[in-house]
């Protein structure tokens, strides 16, 4: 069944996905307890579900509180996301790594071509100094992938970033620069010159090491800093296996097995309509869920507790965290 299920998250037409996405319910409601029991308090069994709609999102943060696995498995590795020694991390068990790899390198193809095209750098300093980074793994391989002599990460040496992007940027030679909201403005801040042929890929996060600022402030001092760059955002976490990206029009698309879905603020059973449906909701405010179909060993419904909104060409935005996200959502029980 799970390898059925595999091969059909990366293959299913967008017509038939509806179909898979309630597959996928039915088989992590059978094979993960954590969700089967949520499923239960809200009276969502199987039998009961007939439409996407009808489908419980699991709050996100119950990965910080469970182990959320559908099925029993040794884990190949685990992702942890970032955090203080006063916060609790949450942890996403992996059964397999090449299941995120089919995932993340399916969504960079769709979106930036072959990771061969370009010379692939990554100014990732937080997220190198620890363990179990999912967004180190993947911006790892697609610097082994891109084959260039100078891709590569940089810890905290500015100066050998900006003579390795000055040296390519000589070449015309196309860069993707991957790098955590605070090192790049610090690198913005160090250094200005032209940067033509860069798309700078923001992952967004101060780790606490600066003030937060919009991601239109960030995007307006790198633009300044780095005239003719091109600015993209990442919209991932540790506790999903799929990434949307962001273009220059501030709006980020999924690859065709993640989903973005907004549920009402103050009633988190309640989703609002699609803007394809009904387009009097393009542009409302809700909090998003998210269906990852790449979380099949964990849990592929997750309720964030990001702010969004939607839009008629299945684009969204991310407008910031919830007010009292600490007690919104999962409050309803405790497993």
């Amino acid at each position: 069944m799970r390898s059925e299920l595999i091969h059909k998250i990366f293959s299913t037409p967008a017509i038939q996905r509806e179909a898979l996405i309630l597959d996928v319910f039915h088989y992590q409601y059978e094979n993960n307890l954590v969700y089967k029991r949520f499923c239960d308090t809200l009276q969502r069994r199987p039998g009961l579900v007939k439409t996407i709609e009808d489908i419980p999102f699991l709050p996100i943060r119950f990965f910080k509180t469970h182990v959320i696995k559908s099925g029993s498995f040794q884990e190949e590795e685990w992702f942890e996301s970032s955090g203080t020694t006063s916060t609790t991390n949450s942890r996403h068990f992996i059964r397999s790594l090449d299941l995120y790899r089919e995932s993340f390198l399916g969504c960079f193809n769709k979106f930036y071509g072959s990771p061969t095209d370009w010379c692939i750098l990554g100014l990732l300093p937080s997220y190198l100094e620890r363990q179990h980074s999912s967004l180190v793994v993947m911006v790892d391989e697609l610097i082994r992938r891109s084959a260039h002599s100078e891709s590569g990460f940089y810890l905290y040496d500015q100066e050998r970033l900006k003579e390795t992007l000055l040296r390519l940027q000589a070449t015309n030679q196309k860069v993707l620069l991957f790098g955590v909201t605070y090192a790049l403005l610090d690198f913005a801040e160090a250094y200005s010159f032209p940067l033509p042929n860069v798309t700078i890929m923001e992952t967004g996060g101060m780790k606490g090491r600066r003030e937060e600022i919009t991601r239109a402030a960030l995007h307006e001092r790198l633009a300044a800093s780095f005239p003719g760059v091109a600015i993209h955002s990442e919209y991932g976490m540790t506790e999903l296996l799929s990434q949307a990206y962001c273009g220059d029009n501030g709006r980020f698309f999924c690859p065709d097995w993640m989903t973005v879905l907004l549920r009402e603020e103050d009633d988190p059973l309640s989703l609002l309509p699609s803007p394809a449906s009904n387009p009097a909701y393009e542009g409302k405010a809700g909090l998003i869920n998210i269906i990852d179909l790449a979380n099949l060993d964990s849990c592929a419904f997750l309720a964030t507790d990001d702010m969004g909104k939607r839009y008629v060409d299945n684009g969204f935005e991310v407008l910031g965290r919830a007010d009292n996200s600490d007690i919104r959502g999962c409050s309803l029980l405790t497993i």
